[in-house]
């Protein structure tokens, strides 16, 4: 898994692992926080826009990255089960989740507004789901993966910082919901280093959010109300 991570120097102090871990905690940690603190203030998609704009300039400077790896088709070779199977956990969790949480919005957006969850279905993938994979696995595991130590770690790591940059909507259920998703996409991708299998992966688990009634606890224009 680890022989696509870009090599960088060993020694703790380098130069160029101070540098990297300046990036990193100023792009995952920082940026989301002033996210969180602006909300109100900043357009939603304007910062996913411009954060995705930043990602694709760092992937530009990262060794050994290779732009066709975007539309590498090829890894969701051979996938069918694990999106089959995502998908079926996927469907069952949430569904629990809505019961729980929110039981009278059980498929109330198909069901009273059907053209805005079809347009949310088209249009969601390509203004959220496309930058939000570029910058949390591509971009978080060719350019940052080495600072870490193995595997498991990396895949915890990623799994945290996306949920993170969840807390802009200022409910637990965002970031309980994105913490698990962030395994299973941090997982899927170091098993075939493959951003259209985690985009895929992403596409369906987000429609799944927005069919069976969670999509509320993920609506910025919500925070605060």
């Amino acid at each position: 898994m680890t022989d696509l991570l870009w090599k960088i120097d060993g020694a703790p102090l380098s130069a160029s692992r101070r540098r990297l871990w300046a990036e990193f905690l100023a792009l995952y940690v920082a940026a989301p926080a002033a996210l969180a603190a602006l909300i109100a203030q900043v357009p939603l998609f304007a910062a996913i826009i411009g954060t995705s704009l930043l990602g694709l300039a760092l992937l530009a400077i990262t060794p050994g990255f290779r732009w066709r790896e975007l539309v590498d088709f090829s890894g969701l070779k051979g996938q069918g089960r694990l999106i089959l199977g995502f998908s079926l956990i996927a469907a069952a969790f949430l569904s629990l989740m809505v019961l729980w949480l929110a039981p009278d919005q059980l498929l109330a957006m198909p069901r009273q507004n059907p053209r805005l969850w079809i347009a949310i279905l088209m249009l969601y993938p390509w203004f959220s789901v496309l930058g939000q994979e570029i910058l949390y696995r591509t971009l978080f595991f060719r350019r940052y993966g080495a600072l870490l130590p193995n595997d498991a770690t990396r895949i915890l790591i990623n799994a945290a910082v996306f949920a993170f940059a969840h807390i802009l909507f200022q409910s637990w259920v965002p970031v309980a919901i994105t913490f698990a998703a962030g395994l299973i996409f941090g997982w899927a991708y170091l098993r075939a280093w493959s951003f259209p299998l985690v985009f895929v992966l992403h596409w369906i688990g987000g429609g799944l959010v927005f069919t069976l009634g969670l999509g509320r606890f993920f609506y910025h224009g919500a925070v605060g109300g």
